[in-house]
């Protein structure tokens, strides 16, 4: 199957995010060399083995700082509580404060 080469790279690259850290799914699909496909790193993240796997896919979030509404590995609120106790910073309106928690890569 063709996704799981690209799901792999996708893996390896949250794999890297530090802990207080956060990337956004346009980033992680950029950083594999796949800039139009958010969305799939989005895929990726759903079907992750998650922390068991060494998947921080808690860390991934939209390019605004919003947390994913279903976070699969156990609600919604659940990603926020994970990122705060890593020290990830939020706005008043809820979404992750991407000046001070962004990922950046130096390459």
């Amino acid at each position: 199957m063709a996704s799981e080469g690209f799901f792999e790279r996708v893996y390896d690259v949250v794999r890297q995010v530090p802990a207080g850290r956060v990337v956004s799914y346009g980033q992680v699909a950029q950083l594999v060399g796949e800039p139009r496909k958010a969305r799939f790193v989005g895929f990726a993240m759903h079907s992750s083995p998650g922390m068991a796997g060494g998947v921080p896919c808690h860390r991934v979030v939209f390019k605004d700082g919003s947390l994913a509404p279903g976070f699969a590995f156990g609600g919604p609120g659940r990603q926020r509580e994970m990122l705060e106790d890593e020290g990830v910073t939020f706005t008043p309106d809820g979404k992750v404060n991407m000046r001070a928690c962004q990922w950046e890569v130096t390459q």
